[in-house]
């Protein structure tokens, strides 16, 4: 890319001087070994200085960057003159020292806008892991405390096993540490949540599993499947009388794992044209954390087809040993 747009600038520059014709091209090349030369050496003083700088502020590495190029420019201006076997130019070498710290300048502004826009990103994302992690509705603790009060005096230990379940769904959705965590683990507490329904729900809830075990270390969002759960059964399963199956698969196809839930809706649903806002909140807020987390490569679809609502997720193949992953983690 420096190659590139420094050669382009020199072309650019030699166009606005050319005096007859089109491009004087021994000028040109003059230049353009001039240019390439700093622009290579200055980048390798950089990269080589890079520790360093790092430990500095923003303004210090920005000065000590326009001091390191500007020395470096007045240099290869100095050697340039040597070579051709012409007396010392210094006003050449001080225009020369001048375009070339006006340039660093507005390169350094672009990464620094770069940098900001990243750092907003990260916050957005970090405001709808928020946002998401506080989804858990305060009606469905009411719900889920007055089930297990029901079976207090009946069955204790479903009793106790429900508020343990309670108490993991919590946990997570608290935890605010984990970018990523193993499929696996999402999946416990899906089924953990799963579990707290079937309690008021009874038979009219059954759910199908059908992983493959080889993605069970698959890299995750927190918190980014539990919430389509929860749209199967407040938009669907509790809707229907008789209730119905919700169906969750996972599979890997080459370089991507494909999560699939499947659940029936009523047909009063099923006829709306995007649902209920709550759906979509949910499924917005999880197809943007996906892909602040995984980029493009991470899809999102659902769709309502003979009554049946369905819900795709794609994420790159991505395992919580990968480097990726742990710097995704980080």
């Amino acid at each position: 890319m420096l190659l590139v747009t420094s050669e382009g600038m020199v072309l650019l520059l030699e166009m606005l001087s050319a005096r007859q014709g089109w491009i004087d091209w021994e000028s040109f090349a003059l230049v353009s070994f001039f240019v390439q030369w700093v622009t290579l050496s200055s980048a390798a003083l950089i990269c080589g200085l890079r520790q360093p700088l790092t430990a500095l502020s923003v303004a210090w590495s920005s000065i000590a960057i326009l001091v390191l190029i500007g020395s470096n420019t007045l240099l290869f201006s100095l050697i340039g003159d040597w070579i051709m076997g012409q007396d010392t130019r210094w006003n050449l070498a001080l225009r020369n020292v001048v375009i070339g710290l006006l340039i660093t300048g507005l390169v350094l502004r672009y990464f620094y806008l770069q940098f900001l826009w990243k750092q907003e990103r990260q916050a957005q994302m970090e405001a709808s892991l928020s946002a998401l992690q506080a989804r858990i509705h305060p009606h469905f603790l009411f719900n889920a405390m007055n089930a297990i009060a029901s079976l207090i005096g009946s069955n204790p230990a479903r009793a106790e096993e429900a508020v343990l379940s309670l108490s993991d769904l919590f946990r997570a959705s608290l935890s605010r540490q984990d970018r990523l965590v193993p499929l696996k683990d999402e999946l416990l507490l899906c089924r953990r949540y799963l579990e707290l329904e079937a309690l008021r729900l009874g038979d009219r809830l059954n759910v199908v599993w059908n992983i493959q075990s080889e993605i069970d270390n698959q890299a995750v969002a927190p918190l980014s499947l539990q919430p389509l759960m929860e749209n199967a059964i407040y938009h669907g399963i509790q809707q229907l009388p008789e209730g119905g199956n919700i169906e969750i698969t996972g599979v890997r196809r080459k370089s991507h794992v494909y999560l699939t839930i499947r659940n029936p809706v009523p047909p009063a649903s099923e006829n709306a044209s995007d649902g209920h806002q709550g759906n979509q909140i949910a499924v917005s807020n999880t197809q943007a954390r996906l892909r602040a987390l995984f980029g493009e490569t991470a899809v999102l679809k659902h769709s309502r087809q003979g009554g049946i609502y369905t819900v795709m997720v794609r994420l790159p193949w991505r395992t919580m040993s990968d480097r990726a992953a742990r710097q995704q983690e980080r």
